[in-house]
């Protein structure tokens, strides 16, 4: 059985409408659905994959599992779109105060995506030390006449703003398909006093460089070392002190990490900065990228 196997589409119930998305997305689907938009603050860590056990006890002790999230996580399979140039991948590596990106992003199994699939399109940012992101959804079959056909479609009316931003976007930087990303995600919400708390744990990062769709099947490459998980912390306004305790206990050393930068220089596509900040420093012991001969065949359809 596959990393994803038992992650099937959930049954249809439960299944609801949210303002900013038409199509009818279910289970870990409503998770992007209901975190349409926000501002946050985001810390990264890498976590040995050995030590997961007793993070995940830590946190659901004071947090509880994603009400959206199955058991054991979701696959996150997420498509990046860029300038010839690779414009975005080297605002992210230079350190730009003010720097954006834009990506498909799928929840779900990649080979059971379909065009009447629902999938998220989004504009993430960084305003200084603040993380925004503005998305909708909407069926994969429109999203790829749209980003890769360039064709006009109709719209919700609340959708109308954003769409026109990112067909301004395309046309202006002549935006195309760059790379993949996928892991399993585990995610954590907080409550009572820790509400605006969310914690994710990625498991297998890895991604591709050509034969885009969602469910090509295509051989997929590992582009963090499997056994690292990355951690996000993310908070709307402060980390709460037994978070960044639970971090320093378990020797997490806060990163500087993109899962879209990695799958950039894990194909060779970009040289890592000279000049700027970097962008990844590994823990002891650790190669600084997955071999390019390193393939599990739980991933190789996964993204």
């Amino acid at each position: 059985m596959g990393l994803f196997d038992r992650f099937r589409s959930p049954s249809p119930e439960g299944r609801h409408r949210t303002e900013d998305a038409p199509t009818e997305p279910t289970g870990y689907q409503q998770t992007a659905s209901r975190l349409h938009a926000f501002n946050r603050y985001e810390i990264k860590y890498f976590v040995d994959e050995l030590k997961v056990p007793e993070l995940r006890r830590e946190l659901s002790a004071r947090m509880d599992s994603d009400p959206f999230s199955p058991l054991g996580g979701y696959p996150v399979t997420s498509l990046y779109y860029d300038t010839p140039d690779l414009r975005f991948y080297w605002e992210k590596i230079e350190g730009l105060k003010f720097r954006r990106k834009l990506r498909l992003r799928l929840y779900g199994l990649p080979e059971e995506c379909t065009d009447e699939t629902p999938v998220q399109i989004e504009i993430k940012q960084r305003v200084n030390r603040v993380t925004q992101k503005r998305r909708i959804a909407l069926p994969y079959g429109v999203t790829q006449r749209w980003l890769n056909g360039r064709e006009e479609f109709e719209c919700h009316p609340t959708q109308r703003s954003f769409v026109n931003e990112v067909t301004t976007l395309i046309g202006n930087l002549d935006l195309r398909p760059v790379v993949t990303t996928g892991y399993l995600r585990e995610a954590f919400v907080g409550r009572e006093a820790d509400l605006g708390l969310r914690v994710t744990i990625d498991h297998k990062v890895h991604g591709r460089d050509r034969d885009f769709h969602f469910a090509s099947g295509a051989e997929n490459r590992f582009t963090l070392p499997p056994k690292l998980a990355v951690v996000e912390l993310k908070a709307n306004e402060r980390v709460p002190y037994w978070a960044t305790d639970l971090t320093a206990r378990l020797n997490m050393s806060v990163i500087r990490v993109s899962k879209y930068c990695q799958s950039i220089e894990a194909f060779g596509m970009a040289p890592r900065s000279r000049s700027g900040s970097p962008e990844l420093v590994l823990p002891t012991g650790y190669d600084d990228r997955a071999p390019a001969d390193v393939l599990d065949n739980s991933v190789r359809t996964a993204s």
